[in-house]
This record gives structure tokens, sequence and C-alpha cells, in this order.
């Protein structure tokens, strides 16, 4: 069984920077395609960024797209999300997520395992 632990969230003022941490433990994280999602109040969970298993492909929504960069250490097993240039509409809660292996997916139900989350949030 894979668990994934969030780290790195917190308030920052628009404009501001970053860096969420994603460390797993089971399983072999080399094998997982992962990504980040996001879940704002009172909206559902949406795709933010996604890293095939090796790191040699990324994938990013519209809405990140230039502001966000995703990244891994296989050797640390942990998965990264930078991001900059931070927005009010970037407040969400950030979820890790991960899939037994295979392509990419960057939907919420191609996931099979998720992290509990942590807070971002982006004052004006």
């Amino acid at each position: 069984q894979v668990q994934l632990v969030e780290s790195g969230g917190g308030l920052v003022q628009a404009g501001g920077s970053l860096r969420l941490s994603c460390a797993a433990s089971g399983g072999t994280f080399s094998n997982y395609p992962m990504g980040w999602f996001r879940q704002a109040p009172g909206k559902e969970r949406e795709f933010v960024a996604a890293i095939a298993s090796r790191g040699i492909y990324t994938y990013y929504a519209d809405s990140v797209k230039g502001r966000f960069t995703i990244s891994r250490d296989n050797a640390k097993n942990t998965v990264y999300l930078g991001m900059n240039s931070l927005e009010p509409a970037d407040t969400a809660v950030y979820y890790c997520a991960g899939r037994w292996g295979g392509a990419v997916i960057t939907t919420t139900g191609g996931m099979h395992f998720w992290g509990k989350g942590t807070q971002v949030t982006v004052s004006s």
C-alpha cells in the first residue's frame, strides 16, 4: 500500500511562491505516474499538473501553465510542485496522487492513491 504525505503549504501574498512536496512510502515510486490536484471551497477537485514515472513528460492545466512546475526525485520517493506568481484563485487544498503504473492520467478518477492534502492560501 502506498502512502503519500504532502507538505509545504501555507499562507502567501499574491505574486509570491511556494514549493509543495509529496513524500511516498511503500511500493516502487519510480513506477508511478504522479500528479497534483487541488480543490477550492465549494468547487470540484481539479487537475493541476502531472509527471510521468521517469520524469520525462509533464502536463499542466492551462490555468497554471508557465507559473507552476512539477518535478520528481525518484531516489527520494518525492514529487514536487513549484508555484510562482501565485494568485488568490490558486487558493485551495492541494492533493498529491498517483497511479500504479501506465500512462499519465489527468483526471481524478484515474488516480489510484491519494494524500490527505495541504492548504495553500493566497492573499490579495
